[in-house]
């Protein structure tokens, strides 16, 4: 059987034997397609880019919005951050260094310090024919994070393909709250 088919499967059944499209390991497989379908990173498909949260009013009781630390613009919702298996930590690392560590890497497991997420609309402008870069925020222009279409490591250690990386020190969490209309209030 050819491996991409198998692979296929193997996503299948990790979905409950249905296509989810809103699932983070489907995001995560239609984003690798998409690269290797459009090596100029030219015309990309809209269904690639999630909806800006700013177009959209509100969302899901039970998500979070990210907004800039620095100007509080919507950037993402938490529906598109693509969680990802912890990597093995600072052992990960070991090829960039030159000389062998004299601290113990035993039992130490690095903490992730960004979110990858799936592409937002206003995002587009940076990523278009473009293999890397910097993420910047589309009203202040205060960097967030990074961009490779060809992946980057974690600070956990493992590696995303590809990879849209928003260092959380950067933005805020922010809860969504329901606002009740005065005809749904009790009295």
């Amino acid at each position: 059987m050819n491996e991409g088919f198998e692979w296929q499967l193997k996503l299948y059944q990790f979905m409950g034997c249905e296509v989810d499209t809103s699932s983070a390991i489907y995001k995560q497989y239609r984003l690798q397609k998409v690269t290797e379908k459009y090596p100029e990173l030219q015309n990309l498909p809209q269904e690639l880019f999630a909806v800006d949260p700013i177009t959209v009013s509100q969302g899901s009781k039970d998500e979070v919005l990210y907004k800039c630390r620095k100007c509080r613009r919507s950037l993402f919702r938490s529906s598109s951050i693509l969680d990802h298996n912890e990597g093995s930590g600072p052992i990960a690392f070991a090829h960039k260094r030159l000389a062998p560590s004299l601290v113990p890497v035993t039992g130490s497991q690095a903490q992730c310090t960004s979110y990858f997420i799936e592409p937002v609309q206003w995002m587009e402008p940076a990523l278009l024919g473009v293999m890397n870069g910097q993420l910047l925020c589309p009203k202040c222009n205060a960097k967030l994070g990074s961009f490779n279409w060809y992946g980057d490591q974690c600070s956990c250690g493992r590696w995303i393909t590809p990879a849209f990386q928003i260092h959380k020190n950067r933005v805020d969490e922010m809860k969504v709250l329901l606002v009740l209309g005065p005809q749904t209030r009790k009295t």
